[in-house]
This record gives structure tokens, sequence and C-alpha cells, in this order.
């Protein structure tokens, strides 16, 4: 039997509502820097946002080489890099819809100019770090925990849901590593049949980044064929790039529609979080 798969185009220009009306206002919940030791002599760190009462928890992947370089004190985080990437800038945003959130970074042995690049993101070493933040959000937070990458980050959110010890409840993927480059693995080279969680793609149909064009995200939907549901969501609309193509103030980064595509994310996690 054929898996359905839903796929919406949605459309944003002279839509005025804003995306977080839904997610019912309330003061931003404080972050924290959280720094777990995860193999011999090495530690990986991330950002934690807990609003009261979470209905999931959600583990976010930058893109790029993902080394945030995350410094100060335990209840006053600072980024040293990635400010402007799209899961970082909308991180409480994903809280204020009732998510528990952790901004990973790279961990200590990753720390150089290369970061996460060149293949780390596709190792057991960063499962084993974050099968870490993932078992620690079950234990402090004690709600599904879901994985969510953007760009090169959806190499990282993938392969985790793949070869995870620890269980997940689902994944996203937003403007999808799916060509070829010397950065790391495409997400298309990833044996995606075994993902079998619930999984939404999500890319916008201006994207003109050449590693992560916007019909790569049917591509990888037609292949998770064993994820117990999947959705594409094809967003248009928003702001004139501020940045190159691949860089995170344009298409590519959904700039200027930010809360349209946080209020579908979101969507989509409670309606399978139950």
């Amino acid at each position: 039997m054929v898996r359905p798969i839903s796929v919406f185009c949605i459309a944003l220009a002279g839509l005025a509502a804003a995306a977080l009306n839904q997610a019912g206002a309330g003061a931003p919940a404080r972050e924290q820097l959280v720094t777990l030791k995860t193999r011999p002599g090495v530690t990986q760190k991330f950002i934690l946002i807990t609003p009261q009462n979470p209905v999931a928890a959600v583990i976010l992947f930058a893109g790029g080489k993902g080394n945030l370089d995350l410094s100060g004190a335990s209840d006053r985080p600072v980024l040293g890099w990635g400010k402007n990437n799209f899961l970082v800038r909308t991180r409480d945003d994903l809280a204020a819809h009732g998510f528990a959130v952790a901004v990973v970074d790279a961990p200590s042995d990753r720390k150089e100019r290369v970061g996460m690049r060149g293949g780390f993101r596709n190792s057991a070493k960063h499962v084993t770090d974050i099968d870490a933040v993932t078992a620690y959000l079950k234990k402090t937070v004690r709600v599904p925990v879901w994985l969510i990458g953007t760009s090169r980050g959806t190499e990282s959110a993938a392969y985790v849901a793949i070869h995870a010890k620890e269980k997940i409840a689902g994944v996203v993927l937003t403007s999808s590593m799916t060509e070829d480059n010397s950065d790391g693995r495409p997400v298309t080279g990833l044996p995606l049949d075994r993902i079998r969680v619930p999984a939404l793609v999500v890319a916008h149909e201006d994207d003109e980044c050449r590693v992560t064009p916007p019909g790569g995200a049917e591509w990888i939907a037609e292949n998770l064929v064993n994820a117990s549901t999947v959705e594409v969501k094809i967003f248009s609309g928003g702001d004139s790039p501020r940045s190159r193509a691949c860089g995170a103030l344009s298409a590519h980064g959904f700039l200027g529609i930010e809360g349209k595509v946080v209020a579908a994310i979101a969507g989509f996690i409670k309606s399978h979080s139950k």
C-alpha cells in the first residue's frame, strides 16, 4: 500500500495575520546555557528555552559550519555565530508556540574553522552527542523530542533521525540539502527509508541556493517511504533578499515569512505529538 504524501503550496503575499496569534502571547522564556559531557574529553553546549507547560521539545540544527561558538554564564548565553540563521533567529517564536527549544552548538572537539562540515554531521560521534541532548530533554522536560534542521542542518536532523538510540518523536527538514557538495553529505544520499517517525519537509519556491533547490523537498518526501506521516509545505512570498542566495536573509531562510513558517511547523508537531 502506498502511503499518501500531503503537499501544501502556501502563498503568503498579502497575508497580514501574525503567526503567533495561534500560540498565545506571553513573556519570552529565559534562555539557559547547558553543557553536557557526551564523549571522553568532549562537551556539547546548547541554548535551552523552556516555556511553562511545554507540549514538545525541539532540537534545532543551524546550517553551515554549525559552530555557534556559545559562551557566557549559564543564565546568560552568548551567541558568537549564526544569529541570522533561520532556526536560531526564530527560537523564541518556537518557544512561544509551547516548545522547549534546544539550539545545539558544534561539540568542543569541532570548534575549529570547519566546524561540523566535512562529514561530522553524518558520524556516530554526532549521534552520540545529540542522543545525550535528547536524553537530557526527556529527563528534565518530559515531553516528546523532535529534530529540526535547516540547510546543512538537515544533514544532522536526518542522519540522527536514522541512527539515534534515544527515541525521537519526529523530524522537520527546512531548505534541505539535496545536491552534492564538498561540505558534507546531502539528505538525498541518506537511507531515508529507515525513518519511521512523522516527517515534515519545508521549502521556499524561490530558494535559489544551488544545493537546496525547492524541488528537492518532494524528492525527500517520496523517499520517506516508511515514515508514519509525511507532509511537504512549499512557501512563497516574503521580503527582498539581504544576503546571498544561500544566506539566511533570503528566501533560503524564509526572510519576511518566518512567523508563517514557524506556525506551520508548530501545527505539524502538535498534531503528531499526542
